[in-house]
């Protein structure tokens, strides 16, 4: 019997790489594991979906190994399971982060650490890709993420190539809700490691989707209406560039003679 459900998830992943030119011939994907359900079902997804889009590509999952107790055996398995390497990268960052300093916000600190990790060692792996299990709910909490703590109109990029590393990181489960990821997880009864983070559950993520939460109950299409915003978005229609941030500035303009009202 045909899953129609999996062929469904399939088809958004394989349209998200596809839409926005994620793989290419002879790519080296790291792929981001945690153990949590996002990153076992983008693990999952990325082995079924090999035979089916036209490029060859090969996998390579990553935990960056906090310090703190984790069933690596389950992942482990998960992935000789599918015939894919896994590196289980021990660090520090637990102790750095809950030890060595006192964050009111420790997430940052947390997830700037990591980030460096997980780019190092895909680099020292020989690995192009940096895949990530980030989905739609993602981008539209740390959409108000940054509208209500930064003062900003900002989430991230499906495709971002970072300079530092010459690594280029995707997230293929872009167009997928949280609640597609975790019923594929239930489904086809994917593990799922659970998280010994100190703080889990009690970061300002969780009141972003809190936040969300509350919207698309009042407005159910939300996070289908972010997705097509973010898709065409013109920047014509928002507001252009302050000239002058402020008087000094403009003062500053005046006396060197660049640029002065008036000239020309």
């Amino acid at each position: 019997m045909i899953d129609s459900y999996l062929r469904w998830v399939k088809g958004k992943v394989k349209r998200a790489i596809l839409n926005y030119g994620m793989l290419k011939d002879g790519d080296r994907v790291a792929v981001g594991l945690s153990g949590g359900k996002d990153s076992m079902a983008l693990l999952h997804l990325l082995y079924l979906i090999r035979r089916e889009l036209p490029v060859a590509y090969t996998l390579h999952a990553i935990y960056v190994n906090p310090g703190w107790p984790a069933e690596v055996e389950v992942m482990d398995k998960f992935c000789r399971a599918r015939e894919v390497p896994f590196t289980n990268k021990l660090t520090d960052i637990g102790e750095v982060v809950f030890e060595h300093h006192s964050e009111k916000n420790p997430c940052a600190l947390c997830a700037n650490l990591r980030r460096g990790a997980i780019n190092n060692t895909a680099k020292d792996l020989g690995l192009n890709k940096l895949a990530l299990g980030h989905h739609l709910d993602d981008a539209v909490e740390t959409f108000f993420m940054s509208l209500i703590f930064t003062g900003q109109f900002k989430t991230f990029s499906p495709v971002t190539f970072m300079d530092r590393s010459g690594i280029t990181l995707i997230r293929p489960l872009i167009y997928l809700t949280q609640q597609t990821v975790e019923t594929l997880v239930q489904k086809h009864g994917l593990p799922v490691v659970k998280s010994r983070c100190p703080v889990n559950g009690r970061t300002k993520r969780e009141d972003m989707k809190e936040l969300v939460g509350l919207l698309e109950e009042r407005y159910p299409d939300l996070r289908n209406r972010f997705l097509t915003a973010l898709q065409t978005l013109d920047p014509q229609n928002m507001w252009p560039p302050m000239e002058y941030r402020n008087m000094r500035e403009l003062h500053a303009r005046e006396n060197t003679g660049n640029g002065a009202p008036g000239e020309g």
